[in-house]
């Protein structure tokens, strides 16, 4: 089955066909824009770009959003993730949420699918803690702050399946919607 998947990002075009492969699914890369919303509430952000993705495209097509959910701040950033850490560099945000009384944090993934009728969505989720020192190298900065639960590195100092895990639920959900229908 071959199915289209907005996404600007290389290496998380690589990740997703990787892990979709498997279970038969062919990637088609559409390597457009959209405009997110700006919104701690991930739904609502992952929702949006799913329709501004098939308005653009016209077909079928999947979206995705990881974000990291502090628990002692109710969430945040949430779907404001990569905002906030692309002004907020990994070293100050450690030193702001990794030293706080609870620094536990959960890594969320919302896949968002439209077939032209419908919307559905798969998600994935890892609970962890804000590491109090950035580790790692990764490009996406909440690899570098983010340890899973069960782990003593960041997501950027592990190994790829074990970094993954809450992506990987995400597209497994997927994927057997996709089998199923």
């Amino acid at each position: 089955m071959k199915i289209r998947f907005l996404s600007e990002d290389e290496e998380e075009l690589r990740e997703v066909r990787r892990l979709l492969a498997p279970s038969g699914v062919e990637i088609l890369p559409c390597k457009l824009a959209v405009e997110e919303l700006q919104t701690q509430d991930m739904q609502r952000l992952v929702s949006d770009k799913l329709l501004a993705a098939f308005k653009l495209i016209g077909k079928p097509v999947f979206v995705e959003h990881t974000g990291l959910l502090v628990n002692s701040l109710n969430g945040f950033p949430g779907g404001l993730t990569r905002t906030v850490l692309d002004q907020l560099p990994a070293e100050r945000f450690v030193e702001l949420i990794g030293k706080l009384d609870d620094p536990t944090a959960e890594a969320r993934t919302l896949i968002g699918y439209c077939d032209g009728r419908k919307k559905y969505f798969f998600e994935g989720s890892v609970a962890g803690r804000i590491a109090s020192q950035p580790g790692g190298d990764s490009e996406l900065q909440w690899e570098r702050v983010f340890i899973p639960e069960g782990c003593e590195g960041t997501c950027a100092e592990l190994e790829d399946e074990q970094r993954l895990t809450m992506r990987r639920q995400a597209l497994e959900a997927f994927a057997s919607f996709l089998r199923e229908h």
